[in-house]
């Protein structure tokens, strides 16, 4: 990872729980991290409050900050339904306003948050990590589920994820990490978001059930998303020489990769800034 780092081959890491101890020892491994990227390294956890926490020590966004954290993949911003595989994960009550205030919580501590899973998660009962997912509602019934969202972008968000499951009022083939549909016109056009659009997990069962890894990847990145997020030790290496061999022969996927790479610098840009 650090030669990648070195080299400019990878934003950055995500840190899950098998990669910390204390805060000290967080300390030194994000320092090191830093150190090869160049201080530029986009270093994420998942670190949502609830039963998804990977650095145990950390109880607040200042912690995270301390640690070396400067992007959390969270808050959640999914409306969960009864029998919702998100109970437990997702806010209850109003979510848009609780969306809301752990954005700005974050964003005070330095922290770049994330909200997911675009364009709504609360209705699934599997998990994409486990299983294909199909979204049955409407357009209409999204609306609700749109509106944490539209809340976070709202008070400058800089990050999305976007996720796995198939959504056929506004994709009927591609799922929402791979749809042009969800994440330019819906995402982009519709709500008005302009910063970085990352994938969840490429490694999910949902996306592996419909191709390779580096074929999501590619598709995931046509389609909008500006960071590709790899959880499997054997991923990267896959992922990053077909994506070079792709962008060498397509003029529109290097234009793509352009477009993305604007935003990242603007996001790391703003994480320098504080």
């Amino acid at each position: 990872m650090r030669q990648r780092l070195r080299a400019g081959q990878t934003a950055g890491v995500v840190l899950f729980a098998d990669n910390v101890t204390d805060a000290a020892a967080t300390r030194a491994l994000t320092g090191a991290i830093q150190r090869a990227a160049g201080g530029d390294a986009l270093v994420m956890t998942d670190q949502e409050g609830g039963a998804v926490r990977q650095l145990p020590f950390a109880t607040g966004a200042a912690d995270l900050a301390d640690a070396g954290v400067n992007v959390n993949l969270a808050p959640v911003a999914d409306v969960a339904q009864p029998g919702s595989v998100m109970a437990g994960r997702a806010f209850t009550g109003d979510v848009p306003a609780q969306v809301v205030e752990a954005v700005r919580e974050l964003l005070d501590a330095g922290v770049a948050p994330t909200v997911k899973h675009f364009p709504g998660f609360g209705r699934a009962t599997a998990n994409t990590d486990d299983a294909p997912v199909t979204i049955d509602a409407t357009r209409a019934e999204l609306e609700t589920d749109l509106e944490p969202f539209a809340a976070a972008i709202g008070v400058d968000v800089p990050l999305v994820m976007a996720a796995h499951a198939l959504y056929p009022a506004l994709d009927p083939r591609r799922v929402a990490s791979q749809s042009p549909a969800v994440l330019e016109g819906l995402l982009r056009d519709e709500l008005g978001f302009d910063g970085v659009v990352i994938t969840d997990s490429l490694e999910a069962e949902a996306v592996l059930a419909r191709s390779s890894v580096e074929v999501a990847a590619e598709r995931s990145l046509a389609a909008g998303a500006d960071l590709l997020l790899m959880t499997g030790p054997g991923s990267w290496i896959r992922v990053f020489p077909h994506l070079l061999d792709r962008a060498r022969e397509s003029p529109a996927l290097r234009a793509r990769i352009a477009a993305s790479a604007e935003r990242v610098a603007e996001l790391r840009a703003r994480l320098s800034a504080g």
